[in-house]
């Protein structure tokens, strides 16, 4: 079976202020194993070179050395139009996590057209709720009674499913549109955002409640870019319409 490598190019693994550099070179060499290249780091400070080094192996060296910063984790995702948060945690309020297996199955048919980003939390809390609005999918690693993994284990174990799916997918020629990026998608959240708030839709105590359904309301339905320029287009014109009319009640 021939295997287009080309199609790894459109994954990247984001590790969300790692607190040991070490799992950062662990995590590297965790990825290049399953040809993966593209390594974004998010944090207040970048790591320590040398000890990220330290557990990579000379293979790996380059991806540390290509390695991306971001002090924004808005400005990391934004090039990515899917981003699947990993996490062991459950909540009422959280999209409903899957399997590795099955949340790559699902992404292999977006490619070529569609870059996506697999994002990891802190070793010692994971990914936050605020971390997380930024996914479009969650995925939960099954495990026995013990569900705690390390951060280079979880990785590796998202990255062989990358290389799994890619290596037996039967993808035909099937063409997938561009959806929506990161950027593209933030831009309409706050103009839906400020267009709620300008008619009182959104108060104090249901501002995220609301604000994170309307998230995953819109993440299930795969906008492309022209869609969320339409949704803006309406937002801008219903603001523009308060500011000439005003807000003022018959």
């Amino acid at each position: 079976m021939t295997m287009d490598t080309s199609l790894l190019n459109h994954f990247a693994i984001v590790l969300m202020e790692p607190k040991f550099p070490e799992n950062i070179g662990s995590a590297a060499r965790a990825a290049w194993n399953m040809g993966i290249s593209r390594l974004i780091i998010v944090g207040a400070v970048a790591p320590d070179s040398e000890r990220m080094a330290m557990m990579a192996t000379h293979k790996a060296a380059h991806l540390l050395e290509n390695m991306e910063f971001h002090h924004s984790l808005e400005t990391a995702l934004a090039p990515f139009s899917r981003v699947v948060g990993t996490t062991a945690r459950h909540g009422r309020q959280r999209i409903r996590e899957k399997g590795p297996r099955e949340v790559v199955s699902e992404i292999l048919p977006l490619l070529p057209d569609n870059d996506v980003a697999f994002l990891f939390g802190p070793e010692d809390r994971g990914l936050t709720n605020d971390d997380l609005r930024y996914c479009q999918m969650l995925s939960s690693v099954p495990t026995a009674d013990f569900s705690s993994l390390n951060l280079a284990q979880a990785v590796a174990i998202h990255c062989y499913e990358i290389y799994h799916g890619i290596v037996h997918s039967q993808r035909g020629s099937v063409h997938s549109p561009r959806l929506a990026t990161t950027f593209e998608l933030e831009e309409m959240y706050r103009h839906l955002e400020q267009t709620l708030l300008t008619i009182d839709f959104l108060q104090d105590k249901s501002h995220d409640y609301y604000m994170n359904n309307i998230r995953q309301f819109f993440g299930r339905m795969r906008l492309s870019p022209k869609d969320s320029s339409i949704i803006r287009g309406v937002c801008r014109q219903f603001l523009r319409y308060q500011g000439a009319f005003g807000s003022k009640k018959e």
